[in-house]
């Protein structure tokens, strides 16, 4: 099979497409022929060494690529239950000791990991749900902020960000996005109750003027630290995602770090919002399997709107 991998870290030039082995599920585990997969930052990060450098990838000739998929079931591991051969399907893969991702033809994860894709969903819609979908979810679960709460997102308009906004709506909190004024009515309408936009002054001076005396809490997807820090009450909580520095706890401040897991019940919820239609799911760029460099250099293109997601 076809796979997305690194050889040497660096730039977008730097990712490759080999003909590897096909992997085979272990116990508990599934097989799933890759219809869609996204990219993310953290596959940026993945190819220019980041994570490696971090202690958190182990050195290897060959590195992997992909957090996200979207395909079909085809094949099972011993003891798997609740899916069958032919069953289209999402999946995270968490697990940075495993050598290659889901930018390939076939991937093997957990079947915890995986959940029914949503109804009615396209293919390259469905694969940007997994990473972005479970880490804003898991980032409200750490925020523990009650229904009619105030909640400040950075970076709204983002991947994680904006289904921040709208899970977070769902749960019945009040949400201050944050963002270029060009997202305004985008963020609006997906259950914002009001909008920040990005240097247009003090974020936390905004985020008072609206909210006085600061939000009950912040998610920080835009990685901006103390300046949203800023924007919460004493005694609040905070959270950042995993890719940045999470600020000093300030003011009584409860601040936490986002590390996604693979959550295959979590993410089943998830699917079924996005099949009611209560999940928007934005695309910005398909490509073919074969020009996964090219989807890096998107990827990094400031001002990019949607998920970039690779297909077969």
């Amino acid at each position: 099979m076809r796979a997305v991998v690194v050889r040497t870290f660096g730039g977008p030039e730097q990712v490759g497409v080999e003909e590897v082995e096909p992997p085979e599920p272990g116990a508990g585990q599934v097989r799933i022929r890759v219809e869609a997969a996204a990219v993310n930052p953290v596959d940026a990060v993945t190819r220019a060494g980041v994570l490696t450098g971090a202690g958190l990838v182990a050195e290897r000739e060959v590195t992997g690529i992909g957090w996200d998929v979207a395909g079909v079931v085809e094949q099972l591991g011993e003891g798997v239950a609740g899916f069958g051969l032919g069953d289209r399907v999402i999946g995270l893969r968490d697990r940075l000791d495993v050598p290659l991702g889901t930018h390939a033809d076939q991937v093997v994860l957990d079947a915890t990991a995986v959940a029914a894709a949503p109804d009615g969903v396209p293919v390259v819609e469905a694969a940007a749900l997994p990473l972005n979908g479970l880490t804003a979810d898991q980032a409200l679960d750490l925020l523990g902020l009650p229904a009619g709460a105030t909640l400040l997102v950075t970076g709204a308009a983002g991947g994680v960000g904006g289904l921040a906004v709208q899970l977070a709506a769902l749960r019945g909190l009040r949400v201050v996005a944050q963002g270029a004024e060009a997202d305004r009515e985008a963020l609006l309408g997906l259950g914002a109750e009001w909008f920040v936009p990005r240097g247009a002054g003090e974020l936390a001076e905004q985020v008072r003027a609206l909210v006085p005396g600061g939000v009950d809490g912040a998610l920080d997807a835009a990685l901006l630290g103390v300046e949203a820090l800023g924007a919460v009450r004493n005694r609040g909580a905070f959270v950042a995602l995993s890719a940045g520095r999470a600020p000093v706890a300030l003011r009584g401040i409860r601040v936490a770090q986002v590390w996604v897991a693979a959550d295959g019940e979590a993410l089943a919820r998830l699917s079924t919002l996005a099949a009611d239609g209560r999940l928007v799911l934005r695309v910005g760029a398909v490509l073919p399997l074969g020009e996964a460099a090219r989807a890096h250099e998107l990827l990094a293109r400031p001002g990019r709107r949607g998920a970039v997601v690779l297909v077969r």
